[in-house]
């Protein structure tokens, strides 16, 4: 997760303090509207547990799975 605060600082040239803050409630809001077994995935994602395992481009992976059960 560290690295996404990291991009969203550089990014939108806020505070780290204020990218967590932000990082934070997105993620909070997306796991509210996952189903269950998504939800309780999110916060393994965003740690790199599975890009460790080889799971590849997993933050594009779940971008698209939310962007489809959003609409």
């Amino acid at each position: 997760m560290e690295q996404l605060i990291q991009m969203v600082s550089e990014r939108a040239g806020i505070a780290p303090e204020t990218a967590r803050t932000a990082v934070e409630t997105v993620l909070g809001f997306i796991k509210e509207r996952l189903p269950e077994p998504l939800a309780s995935q999110v916060d393994g994602f965003i740690g790199g547990e599975a890009a460790a395992d080889g799971g590849g481009d997993v933050l594009g992976d779940i971008a698209g799975k939310i962007g489809g059960l959003l609409g």
